[in-house]
């Protein structure tokens, strides 16, 4: 067997240069008059309000805010992290993305191996009793981990796909026949970027996390931009239009449902309106079962 050397894990994500971009492009999006200010002085040369302008409304020095941003804060306690959304209009995701960054890193050791996600058993049973309904679950990173007939029909045969490109980030901005399939695709891939955002403010260290981050960053320019917005956002239901090659076009919505037992699983399910054409289409699917799976859409 030849001797090759084993290759590099990937560099885990920068704590402190993602905490400083997150405050510096959530500040750039405020004018003075977003937040009761008047706008007068020397001309701005950026975007956005300034720092001391920021500090002024969290309450705290100049100073602190500018450690703080240039990814320096230590022991930042719950308060200042709430002043500090507050005066930045953070969304609930922002919040707690923010919150997660500015927690102190863990000391370097071994990195421990990415745990392996199994779905339960009767979470099995489940998808495949939803009849009639698109339904399957992902991990972390958006792994996809389990689906029924429906899904396969509406997204793709996954199954046909090795597992490690069973993901949704890398279908979304990787998979023409995906890209295809979502009338609008730049909702889906902004969508998709900021849960990964949200993801890796949790989980900087995931080593699976940074390779596939690496790998969307050198294979789609679109990728690299949104990610460079650090924009974050919960997946939780909406409306997806799908324009399906057998039957055309879809408005399902969607619901994202967390498993109380593993916060990294979620359940997400399909549904069309009732009476409406979408909903016939779905029935269509469905009677044509394994053959429907098999036409070029997601996987």
């Amino acid at each position: 067997m030849d001797d090759q050397p084993e290759a590099a894990a990937p560099e885990p994500l920068d704590r402190r240069a993602e905490l400083s971009e997150f405050l510096r492009t959530r500040r750039a999006r405020l004018r003075p008059q977003d937040v009761g200010l008047p706008e007068f002085g020397r001309a701005r040369r950026v975007p956005g309000l300034r720092r001391e302008e920021l500090a002024q409304l969290a309450g705290v020095s100049v100073a602190y805010y500018t450690r703080l941003e240039q990814g320096n804060g230590r022991n930042v306690s719950a308060e200042v992290l709430d002043a500090i959304a507050r005066a930045l209009r953070l969304s609930d995701a922002e919040h707690a993305h923010l919150t997660h960054l500015a927690k102190p890193a863990r000391h370097k050791g071994r990195r421990r191996p990415a745990r392996v996600q199994r779905v339960r058993t009767g979470l099995l049973h489940l998808l495949d009793s939803m009849e009639g309904v698109p339904a399957y679950v992902h991990g972390a990173r958006s792994d996809i981990l389990a689906w029924n007939p429906m899904a396969a029909a509406v997204f793709g045969d996954w199954g046909a796909l090795p597992p490690e490109e069973r993901n949704w980030a890398r279908l979304v901005f990787l998979s023409p026949a995906c890209q295809d399939l979502f009338v609008e695709w730049d909702s889906k891939a902004s969508d998709m970027v900021s849960y990964l955002r949200l993801y890796a403010g949790c989980h900087p260290d995931d080593p699976r996390l940074s390779a596939l981050v690496g790998e969307l960053s050198v294979k789609s320019e679109e990728f690299r931009r949104l990610w460079a917005t650090h924009n974050v956002k919960e997946k939780g239901h909406g409306t997806k239009l799908i324009r399906h090659p057998l039957v055309g076009d879809m408005s399902l919505s969607y619901e994202t449902l967390h498993l109380p037992d593993d916060q990294e699983q979620c359940l997400v399910t399909y549904h069309a309106e009732p009476g409406s054409a979408s909903a016939q289409a779905l029935r269509l699917l469905a009677s044509w079962g394994a053959d429907a799976s098999r036409a070029p859409t997601g996987a």
